[in-house]
C-alpha cells in the first residue's frame, strides 16, 4: 500500500505504455462433431464419395443370411462358464433292533405286570416292591410314548389320503390325463384316422439281411410268373369294369352309456368338423325312458367328450353356426333344451320346461336356420307331433310362438295326376302330427314339411299363404325330406311305404320312385359333392344311388348292423365316409370306395333334365 500511494513523476506520465491483450486456451468440455457438412465445404466431394460406398454396401447386404439390420450392432461376448457352488449332500444310514416283544401291544404287557403286583405283595420285600414299581413306571411311559406315535401316525395317514384325493380330483391332472388319453387314441386308431382324412400310411421299413433279400426277390419273381402263366386277360373288358362301390367301416361311436339305446339323430359342428353330437332314446316295454346327448370327437372314439343326461328321449339335435358352442336337443316329451358345450355340467343352459308354449308332442326335428347371411342372425325352428311349427327366441328364458299349424286335408273328389290343390279344399279342424322338414338351401322363408298322413307341404315362413302347394304321394308317414343341395328344385322325401320318391317343386307328383326292399325307410341324404348320388337307410340295409348310373337298383346295398336295426345316417363333411347309427346305440364310421363324383357339366345336365321332367 504504501508504494501503491507513492506519486508518479511528470516523466513516468509522459511515458508511453504498450498494453498487450491475448485470449486464454479453450477448454473442451463436449465436442458433438457435425453430422452435416456444407455442399461448398472442402471435404463435401470426399464426404458424396463415402455416403455413396457405404449405400452400395447395405443395397449388396439385403437378402443375405449373414446380416441383419438392426439400429445398433454390437459382437457377442465370449461365452463365460458359469458354475454353482453348494454344500455337499451327506449320506446317513440308522438302524435298530426290533424283538417280537416290541411288535406286540405294550398295553397288555403293562396290564399284566400290574395284576401280577398285588397276588405277590406278602412274600416280596419292600426292596423288591419298589423294584416292580421302578421297571412298572418306565413302561408306562413307553406305552404312553408309543400311543402317541401310533396316533400321530395315524393322522399322517389321513393327511396322505387327503393330499392323494386332493392330486387326483385337481384341474392340473385332469388336463394332464387327457392329453395321455388323447396319445394313446393316436396310437391305436392312427391307421383308421389317417386313411379318413386321406392321409398316405407310413409302415416302419424292416431290416432284413442281403440273404433274405435275395430269396424274397426269387420268390415274388416265381409268384409273378405263376400269375401271368394262370392270368387269361380278356379284351372285351376294361381294366376299371367290375371294381364297383364299396363299404370299409374305419371305427364305431360306442360306449357302455349309449349301449341299449336308439341313435335318433346326428349332427356336425358348424366350425369344427371333427365334433358331432349324437341324440339317443332308449325303449323298453313301448315306454320311453331317459336319453342322452353326447358330443364324439375323432380324437377319442372309444368315449365322448360331454355327455348330457335327459329326463326324456332325445329325438333331435343341431349345433348352432352363429353360436358353435350352443346345441339344441329336442325330446319325446315335448321340450326343447340348449345345452352349452364348452361346460362340463350337466345343465342344460336354457330349458323349454317352463313354457306355456311348449310342445304337446315328440319335437321329431329342429333345425337353426339363419335369417341373413349378412348379419349371421339365426332362428330355431322346431317341428312336433302336435301339429305345430314354431320358432324359439333365446333370452333369459326359452319361449316360442307358431309359424303355423299343420292341418289335416280331406279331398272330396280324387285329383288328377299333376293337378294342383284347390283354394276350395278347406282343411278340418283336426290337426296333422308333423314329423320332418328341410329348409330351402337358397331362400330359407321356403321349406318343406312332411307329415304322419303321408302329404309334404310347401310353406312359407312369410306371407299371408303359408302352404304354397301339396304333394301327395306317399301311403304312410314322411319320415325325411332333403332338398338337393346342388340342383335346388328338386327334392327326396322317404316314408313307412317302403318308397323314396324325387319330386320336383313346381310338379306335384313324382319324377321317380325307388323301391328296392320291403321295409320301412327310416332316413335319406344327398351327397354333398354330387346331384345324382345320395344314400337312405331301412331297417337293416344301408342303400347308395347314384341316378346317373341307374334309376331301378342301388349301386350298393349292404347290411351294415348286424347287431340292430339302422335308424339314421349322415356324410361327413370332410371325408369320403358315411356315418350310421342303429338302434344299439352304435354309430359306425365307414368310407365309401370307387364311389364317383360327377363333374359340373354333369350336375348342370341333370338340372336341365328335371326341369325337363317337370315340364312334362
Amino acid at each position: 500500500q504504501e508504494e501503491g500511494e507513492a506519486a508518479l513523476t511528470e516523466a513516468e506520465l509522459e511515458q508511453r505504455v504498450d498494453i498487450l491483450l491475448s485470449e486464454t486456451d479453450t477448454l473442451w468440455m463436449l465436442d458433438l462433431p457435425n453430422a452435416l457438412v456444407s455442399t461448398e465445404a472442402e471435404e463435401a466431394g470426399r464426404v458424396l464419395e463415402r455416403n455413396k460406398i457405404y449405400a452400395e454396401i447395405c443395397n449388396a447386404k439385403i437378402g443375405s443370411e449373414y446380416f441383419e439390420e438392426k439400429m445398433v450392432q454390437t459382437i457377442s461376448g465370449a461365452a463365460k462358464t458359469k458354475e454353482v457352488q453348494c454344500e455337499t449332500i451327506t449320506m446317513a444310514e440308522k438302524g435298530m433292533m426290533v424283538t417280537f416283544w416290541d411288535l406286540d401291544n405294550p398295553l397288555e404287557a403293562s396290564e399284566t405286570e400290574a395284576s401280577r403286583a398285588p397276588a405277590g405283595k406278602s412274600s416280596k420285600s419292600p426292596s423288591a416292591e419298589e423294584h416292580t414299581q421302578a421297571v412298572a413306571a418306565p413302561s408306562a411311559r413307553a406305552s404312553a410314548m408309543i400311543i402317541a406315535e401310533s396316533a400321530g401316525a395315524a393322522r399322517s395317514q389321513q393327511e396322505k389320503e387327503c393330499s392323494s384325493e386332493e392330486i387326483l380330483t385337481s384341474a392340473n391332472l385332469q388336463q394332464d390325463l387327457v392329453v395321455m388319453e388323447r396319445i394313446l387314441m393316436e396310437n391305436i386308431f392312427q391307421p383308421k384316422l389317417a386313411l379318413y382324412r386321406r392321409i398316405p400310411v407310413l409302415t416302419e421299413p424292416v431290416v432284413v439281411s442281403e440273404a433274405e433279400e435275395e430269396a424274397e426277390e426269387d420268390e415274388e419273381e416265381k409268384e409273378e410268373e405263376k400269375q401271368e402263366e394262370t392270368a387269361l386277360p380278356d379284351p372285351n373288358q376294361s381294366p376299371a369294369e367290375g371294381a364297383g362301390p364299396s363299404l370299409e367301416q374305419l371305427w364305431s361311436y360306442r360306449c357302455d352309456l349309449t349301449s341299449g339305446h336308439s341313435v335318433s339323430s346326428m349332427a356336425w359342428n358348424k366350425v369344427n368338423p371333427d365334433l358331432i353330437a349324437v341324440g339317443y332314446r332308449e325303449f323298453v316295454s313301448q315306454d320311453q325312458k331317459k336319453g342322452l346327448a353326447c358330443c364324439w370327437s375323432l380324437k377319442n372314439p372309444m368315449w365322448p367328450e360331454r355327455v348330457f343326461r335327459c329326463q326324456h328321449g332325445v329325438t333331435a339335435v343341431d349345433f348352432s353356426r352363429s353360436s358353435p358352442s350352443l346345441l339344441a336337443v329336442g325330446m319325446a316329451s315335448g321340450c326343447v333344451a340348449v345345452y352349452d358345450v364348452r361346460s362340463r355340467a350337466d345343465a342344460a343352459l336354457l330349458d323349454s320346461s317352463a313354457s306355456l308354449n311348449k310342445h304337446k308332442g315328440p319335437v321329431w326335428q329342429l333345425r337353426w336356420v339363419e335369417q341373413d347371411k349378412d348379419d349371421k342372425k339365426e332362428r330355431l325352428m322346431c317341428i312336433s307331433g302336435d301339429g305345430r311349427i314354431t320358432q324359439w327366441f333365446i333370452q333369459q328364458r326359452l319361449d316360442c310362438f307358431d309359424v303355423m299349424k299343420i292341418k289335416r286335408t280331406q279331398s272330396g273328389k280324387k285329383k288328377l295326376p299333376g293337378e294342383r290343390e284347390r283354394k276350395g279344399e278347406g282343411p278340418i279342424s283336426q290337426e296333422a302330427a308333423g314329423m320332418c322338414f328341410d329348409f330351402h338351401p337358397e331362400d330359407t322363408d321356403i321349406f318343406l314339411a312332411g307329415t304322419e298322413e303321408g302329404h309334404i307341404h310347401c310353406c312359407s315362413c312369410s306371407g299371408k299363404e303359408q302352404i304354397l302347394g301339396t304333394y301327395r304321394g306317399h301311403k304312410g308317414p314322411v319320415y325325411k325330406v332333403a332338398w338337393n343341395p346342388s340342383s335346388t328344385d328338386t327334392f327326396l322325401s322317404c316314408s313307412a311305404d317302403w318308397s323314396i320318391l324325387l319330386w320336383h317343386r313346381d310338379s306335384h307328383t313324382p319324377l321317380l320312385t325307388f323301391t328296392s326292399v320291403t321295409a320301412f325307410v327310416h332316413d335319406i341324404k344327398w351327397a354333398p359333392q354330387s346331384a345324382f348320388i345320395f344314400a337312405a337307410v331301412n331297417e337293416r340295409r344301408v342303400e347308395i344311388w347314384d341316378l346317373s348310373v341307374s334309376i331301378f337298383q342301388p349301386v350298393l346295398s349292404c347290411a351294415a348292423s348286424p347287431e340292430g336295426n339302422l335308424s339314421s345316417l349322415l356324410f361327413a363333411r370332410n371325408a369320403e365316409c358315411l356315418l350310421l347309427g342303429d338302434s344299439c346305440g352304435q354309430v359306425g364310421v365307414w368310407q365309401l370306395h370307387n364311389l364317383a363324383v360327377p363333374s359340373t357339366e354333369q350336375v348342370s345336365a341333370q338340372r336341365g333334365w328335371a326341369g325337363s321332367s317337370a315340364g312334362e
